[in-house]
């Protein structure tokens, strides 16, 4: 979830305007009202203007932060100045004459997740594009940012510089930066380290099962590789944000720091722990592939609406694709475990209808309206830019490899991006992204594109897989299939998803409808699969469902059955150049797996 790009560095030249002071207090911190005051000196305009962005960069749903914000006041001195509202997120005030003005309002934040704002008695957490107003025109001004815990002993991190002398005070160089910069605000634990020379920091809000020191041990080693990909860190100093939660998964990232959100004890059994540190790499890339290396559509941001490119496959799903890697290049897992993760996000992609439907480019362009905004239809409908992108990168990848006998890979195409736009900070066109893979692969690449992410063709990962002398084995289910998935909810049986196409849909079962019983008997959703064991494909069955509060009974016919999940595994005998591919890929011998 993976998910604040800013459009221009840290580094500002002072300019004439106006001189910008945002102070943030949280004095009751259980009504989870975080108090703002806006001061604002020699802004030039009778008409001040004031824009509180409707999405976060990285998280792409416009979630109309403005619903949020409260109890709105301006003046100068004691006296009033008449503001009005003249959009959603938009308000203006009367300063005719007025050189000196005073803001102030309050933001509710009781939403715990990684793109918004959470205050409570235990800490503070805010994004800025959840909290600032943008001031048009003055997007370059330097802002100060004055923090007032409620408590003496809260502490203050964030990955903005400090204002020497001044007491939590921080400075933005511009609003992009502002809003690309989270703060965390109480009792966290703070943890030191540094990697490559570099100063870094950890702050976990909450209780879990995790070990600090083992976790910042693996945590420098996916640091130490990254970097070496790019050939060192572009920043100064790096902040890692980590809450933990009883139910959530979920990162954003940000240039010089990113927010992390996990189960609390979600650090003991190893593949829990596993999945932490992809969560972690994948966050750690972004702050090259994303926050530096992105496309054209979101070099400058346009805060107000929507910002639309087809490139999120190479944005969020070749980042997915590496963060499955960089734990095994950093020695954190091995082979075996790499590949069984990799099966995993194959059985993934190939469970998802909707792979047939939406290529990956237009998943990446309706993002806005889709992937944020699942419902009962969307496996059907439409294909995750993370999961499909991911699979693209992995062919793209094994491409590349087995073309130039892994004296090239999609590293080459990471690294030239970084070098041609990311150290720049110059956007790229789909086409130009395009061309750079094409100029490392060496081969022409219009067919691909046009079937695998600008069409809805079978990605041929066989194919590509028995190259590196590997293969996918599916496993079958052993019951007759019906193509519906339940859960259990306050004790009803609630069927969650109907695939397209299969038995339930044709008869007539659909989504929200609260399973009963089959042929007479009641039927709970864990036992649902060893009732339908009971049954041979093409035998029909009596499905009784609530539909609506109605009672109805479907005749349905049942399917052979289908896959469960797919491995990767070795192909039997591999010959001498499959052996070597898969050594230059993945750093071990074939035998090992």
């Amino acid at each position: 979830m993976t998910e604040a790009t800013a459009t221009r560095p840290n580094t500002y030249v002072e300019e004439t305007g106006p001189t910008i002071h945002y102070l943030v207090a949280m004095s009751q911190p259980e009504s989870h009202l975080f108090e703002v005051t806006l001061r604002l000196v020699d802004y030039p305009s009778p008409i001040l203007d004031l824009k509180l962005p409707v999405w976060t960069p990285g998280s792409y749903l416009v979630r109309e932060y403005a619903k949020n914000l409260q109890d709105f006041v301006a003046f100068a001195e004691d006296k009033p100045l008449p503001w009005r509202k003249i959009t959603k997120n938009h308000w203006q005030v009367d300063k005719t004459g007025i050189s000196e003005l005073t803001v102030r309002y309050r933001v509710f934040a009781n939403e715990l997740s990684v793109r918004t704002n959470h205050l409570d008695p235990s800490h503070g957490y805010f994004n800025g594009a959840a909290l600032f107003f943008r001031i048009p025109g003055w997007e370059n001004q330097p802002i100060r940012v004055t923090i007032v815990p409620p408590h003496p002993e809260w502490q203050v991190t964030t990955a903005l510089p400090p204002v020497a002398e001044e007491t939590n005070t921080f400075l933005a160089g511009d609003f992009d930066t502002l809003v690309d910069t989270p703060f965390e605000i109480g009792s966290h634990q703070l943890y030191k380290f540094e990697v490559l020379g570099k100063p870094h920091e950890l702050a976990i809000w909450g209780q879990g099962n995790f070990q600090a020191q083992q976790m910042i041990a693996d945590i420098q080693k996916i640091v130490q590789v990254e970097a070496q990909m790019f050939g060192g860190l572009p920043y100064e100093r790096y902040v890692f944000l980590l809450h933990l939660f009883s139910q959530a998964f979920g990162g954003l990232e940000h240039k010089n720091s990113c927010s992390l959100i996990y189960h609390r004890f979600g650090f003991r059994a190893q593949d829990k722990y596993d999945r932490f540190l992809q969560l972690v790499a994948h966050e750690f890339f972004h702050l090259w592939n994303v926050k530096r290396i992105r496309p054209k559509a979101l070099e400058v941001f346009d805060y107000d609406q929507e910002n639309y490119t087809p490139s999120l496959w190479f944005c969020e799903g070749t980042t997915s694709y590496y963060d499955l890697l960089i734990p095994l290049r950093a020695g954190i897992y091995d082979v075996k475990s790499y590949l069984n993760n990799l099966g995993k996000e194959i059985t993934r992609y190939e469970m998802t209808p909707g792979r047939k439907v939406q290529p990956v480019s237009e998943s990446s362009f309706d993002a806005w309206i889709k992937l944020y905004r699942p419902d009962a239809n969307s496996g059907n409908s439409q294909i995750s830019y993370y999961l499909k992108g991911e699979m693209v990168s992995l062919l793209l990848d094994l491409l590349i490899r087995s073309t130039h006998h892994n004296q090239r890979s999609l590293d080459d195409v990471i690294l030239k991006m970084w070098q041609q736009f990311g150290q720049a900070e110059i956007g790229y066109t789909p086409e130009q992204l395009q061309e750079v893979i094409e100029s490392v692969a060496g081969i022409d690449l219009t067919d691909f594109f046009k079937r695998y992410i600008d069409g809805t063709d079978d990605l041929p990962l066989n194919q590509y897989l028995e190259l590196f002398g590997l293969q996918l084995v599916a496993d079958q289910q052993e019951e007759p299939y019906l193509g519906v998935r339940i859960n259990t909810e306050n004790g009803r049986e609630i069927i969650k998803f109907v695939e397209i196409g299969s038995p339930a849909q044709v008869g007539g079962i659909d989504a929200g409808d609260e399973l009963l019983a089959i042929d007479g008997i009641k039927v709970i959703a864990n036992g649902l699969s060893d009732r339908l064991k009971d049954y041979q494909p093409n035998d029909t069955i009596e499905v009784t469902v609530f539909h609506q509060d109605e009672l109805r009974t479907y005749s349905i016919t049942l399917a052979s059955p289908r896959p469960t999940r797919y491995q990767v595994k070795p192909v039997e005998h591999p010959d001498s150049t499959q052996q070597q591919n898969f050594a230059g890929w993945l750093g071990a011998a074939i035998a090992t797996v």
